[in-house]
């Protein structure tokens, strides 16, 4: 309970490092808004006029001022309102979320799968060539851009093909090639370190005893190498959580979908402080929580850590190296 509740005030304090810096680095970025929708010289508007509207949106109130009452408004889940379009920031977001939240789950459960799927395979496949070509699809996924994947299966499932159609697709359909742009460039990192954590798993003195017992191949894989390689994996999945809302947001752009990140391109080219913010603080919140979850996860995996062990330290050190100390290896001989 002291864990999780450390954890709750670590998660806290990063939300507000989160929204100080991002709001301090859209104040000191030169022009606003309002100049963005305002400042064309086909509307006429004088500076004097302009300085009008900045006061009519509070822009003119010093910048301390301005930050408390924006924090006491998040507080209260009022977001504010867009300058470009004069919108609630909450109702546009709530228009757009669904759509990136569906492309972001399925995008990471097919990323999920793709890993799983290419680590056993490259570490217990039944051919030594076999296992050397999936060893090297991680390294090929991670060099291929979000938006070139995107663009290739554009070309081929849809253009040349006809698999996919892009034009009066189903929405099953119009999902089936961005979540796969999505997933392919998640799955490669997750893969590299779930490969290494078997490896070295594999290698260990209690993996050498259960299968002298006469232990099969997929009893040591399931109930022995598969537990203890999985918290740098856990740990892997919920980092790449961040490259996946950026991905999410360069994978709507390029097929179009209406979601976060369509949202994030227009408020970008406006200049439309209130709505980055909120988005913003939407994918703080949104990383910070599977953060956190993957942190109160590692208890369940590990007994160890149920009597007070520090799992954040241990996992993510060894994420790129060395996997934690084998922790079932009496019940995995027991067994």
């Amino acid at each position: 309970m002291l864990f999780a509740l450390r954890r709750a005030g670590g998660a806290l304090l990063v939300l507000l490092l989160a929204f100080t810096a991002a709001y301090l680095l859209l104040a000191a970025l030169p022009g606003d808004g309002v100049l963005a929708r305002y400042g064309s010289p086909e509307l006429g508007l004088t500076p004097a006029q302009l300085d009008e509207i900045r006061a009519a949106y509070g822009a003119d109130r010093p910048l301390f001022e301005r930050y408390a009452d924006t924090v006491a408004s998040f507080l209260r889940g009022d977001l504010g309102y867009s300058v470009q379009s004069g919108a609630a920031v909450a109702d546009l977001v709530a228009v757009a979320l669904p759509s990136t939240l569906t492309l972001a789950v399925l995008g990471l459960a097919v990323a999920v799968f793709l890993a799983v799927v290419i680590a056993f395979t490259a570490t217990y496949g039944a051919f030594r060539p076999l296992r050397a070509v999936f060893r090297q699809l991680p390294p090929l996924f991670v060099s291929m851009p979000v938006f070139w994947i995107g663009i290739i299966l554009i070309q081929v499932f849809s253009f040349q093909l006809g698999w996919v159609p892009l034009i009066g697709a189903d929405p099953v359909e119009a999902l089936i090639l961005p979540v796969l742009t999505l997933a392919v460039p998640i799955a490669a990192p997750l893969a590299q370190v779930l490969t290494r954590s078997i490896d070295e798993v594999s290698e260990q003195p209690f993996v050498a005893v259960v299968r002298s017992r006469g232990a099969s191949t997929s009893w040591l894989l399931w109930r022995n190498v598969v537990r203890n390689a999985l918290l740098p994996a856990l740990t892997m999945a919920g980092v790449l959580f961040g490259e996946l809302v950026g991905g999410a947001v360069v994978t709507e752009a390029v097929f179009g979908r209406p979601g976060i990140g369509q949202l994030t391109a227009q408020a970008v080219a406006n200049r439309d402080t209130p709505v980055l913010l909120a988005i913003v603080v939407i994918s703080s919140v949104a990383f910070v929580v599977i953060n956190l979850v993957v942190d109160l996860l590692y208890p369940l995996l590990d007994p160890r850590l149920r009597r007070g062990g520090r799992p954040l330290a241990v996992s993510r050190s060894r994420v790129a190296g060395a996997v934690p100390t084998p922790t079932p290896l009496t019940e995995g001989i027991a067994r």
